[in-house]
């Protein structure tokens, strides 16, 4: 193997510890059972209340709602957005980059509803 080559190896494995790397943050940000259930439903409708998605969610616990829409939020996935009324009002919608999320949920969605699984 030539210098030549051993350069185009070291650049490739370097580009594909970048991409995993990538990918690996990727997914730490959505992982979590409910987080993918709130993103998806703050694309269909938003800015949503945090009612509205209890509702839209009805498995998942306030606490874990909570939880999940925080830690959205220091990823910057989720903006929260107070309006100072009594009774306080508080929105949820997706940043830029939530939004960006949408065409990899659209082919999640477009995945299962593909020939790979059976009608429940």
């Amino acid at each position: 193997m030539g210098s030549t080559d051993k350069k185009v190896s070291i650049e490739t494995a370097a580009q594909t510890t970048c991409a995993i790397d990538r990918v690996e943050r990727a997914l730490g940000i959505i992982e979590g059972r409910w987080k993918l259930l709130i993103l998806h439903h703050l694309l269909i409708r938003a800015p949503r209340r945090f009612s509205d998605l209890e509702r839209a969610i009805p498995a998942v616990t306030q606490k874990m709602l909570i939880q999940q829409l925080r830690a959205l939020e220091a990823d910057g996935v989720v903006e929260r957005t107070v309006y100072p009324e009594v009774p306080p009002h508080v929105e949820y919608a997706l940043t830029p980059a939530g939004l960006a999320l949408e065409p990899a949920l659209n082919a999640l969605h477009d995945w299962a509803a593909g020939p790979y699984f059976r009608p429940e």
